[in-house]
């Protein structure tokens, strides 16, 4: 039985809601390839990227209606991915068909589900609502990393590198030495850190547009296997953001959500949303751009990282208090992985 260190019964991120339309987009989930693109009437379809025929991707070929033509020798397949045509052959073989994948289309992304499509259920779609509540203000990217996605994880599980990785925008010595709990529940982890009366850095400076100290947090929310939802902002001291008072400051979510492309390569989708000033397109535009280069020094860490881990498959690694937030993620993306692999054990 081939093992991962994903599991497959879970909804993905495969793409923005903006990336799937009318033309064959490949991308590759959970180490299966995927080809996306969407009905006449707008809804999303995901296909195993393979023809039947002689496996050709059909990200290869061409939309046809609702139908995909492969690019070989023409078979063509519906969006349940059925088989409705074999050049020169009235009969169609009845196994000629590819996967379809379930699709749910939510808070702007087009999520799949890789694994046991019984078990689909739409309900357990992460919730990063931010994205498109009308409260809020959002836009983000994706980033093709070449890391396994868990060091993606274990990168937002941790924020005191913003100190040594972030220090000219959103990071400095408060956050590293500032105290944090940790709390942990059914498929969930948060770390809570609090940072009282402290020197914004830059970015907060900027978006507060207020002079003096501020009262900073942090909130990391967790949710297995792939989705972090960070309550991020700040606000002037005093003004009652520990209490639950936010109004004098401003107020960010950091969302995040992390698709397996292999072992060591991984989709990471996200955005940044914002409960202030939100008709500022502009501002819109620029917090996305300036999240996006914060984002780049991230990527080359984790890309360095697992390079290391690479050339070092001996490596043992050992954990400080600052860990105990990813190694709660690692442990229930772990006991998701255990129950599915024996899930297949006894069913095989």
């Amino acid at each position: 039985m081939e093992e991962h260190s994903f599991p497959l019964n879970a909804w993905y991120a495969a793409a923005w809601d903006v990336e799937v339309g009318r033309s064959l987009l490949a991308r590759k989930i959970c180490g299966k390839p995927v080809v996306m693109y969407r009905r006449q009437d707008g809804a999303a379809v995901a296909l195993a990227d393979a023809c039947w025929h002689r496996l050709l991707p059909l990200s290869k070929g061409e939309l046809h209606g609702d139908n995909v033509i492969c690019g070989y020798h023409g078979l063509e397949f519906d969006d349940t991915g059925r088989c409705v045509y074999m050049p020169s052959q009235d009969t169609i073989n009845p196994s000629a068909c590819v996967t379809s994948f379930p699709v749910v289309e939510r808070h702007r992304f087009i999520w799949i589900w890789p694994g046991d499509p019984a078990l689909a259920d739409p309900d357990l779609v992460p919730d990063l609502h931010w994205n498109d509540d009308p409260k809020w203000a959002a836009d983000g990217k994706v980033i093709h990393v070449m890391c396994n996605y868990r060091l993606v994880i274990d990168n937002l599980m941790d924020l005191t590198h913003e100190t040594y990785v972030h220090g000219s925008s959103i990071g400095n010595r408060a956050v590293a030495e500032a105290p944090f709990t940790v709390s942990h529940g059914e498929g969930r982890a948060t770390v809570t850190r609090w940072m009282a009366d402290i020197d914004p850095p830059p970015f907060w400076r900027a978006q507060l547009g207020k002079p003096g100290n501020v009262d900073r947090w942090q909130i990391i929310n967790f949710e297995a296997p792939a989705t972090i939802a960070i309550d991020v902002g700040v606000a002037p001291v005093g003004t009652g953001a520990p209490d639950g008072d936010r109004s004098q400051g401003v107020n960010g979510f950091v969302l995040n959500t992390i698709t397996p492309e292999t072992e060591s390569t991984c989709h990471y989708f996200w955005a940044f949303a914002r409960n202030y000033r939100l008709s500022e397109q502009a501002r819109t535009h620029e917090l996305r751009e300036g999240v996006a280069t914060i984002f780049r020094e991230d990527e080359l860490i984790l890309e360095a990282q697992q390079k290391a881990i690479e050339e070092n498959p001996d490596h043992i690694f050992y954990n400080l208090n600052i860990d105990a937030g990813s190694m709660w993620a690692r442990k229930l993306i772990d006991k998701m992985i255990l129950e599915e692999n024996s899930a297949k054990a006894a069913a095989e």
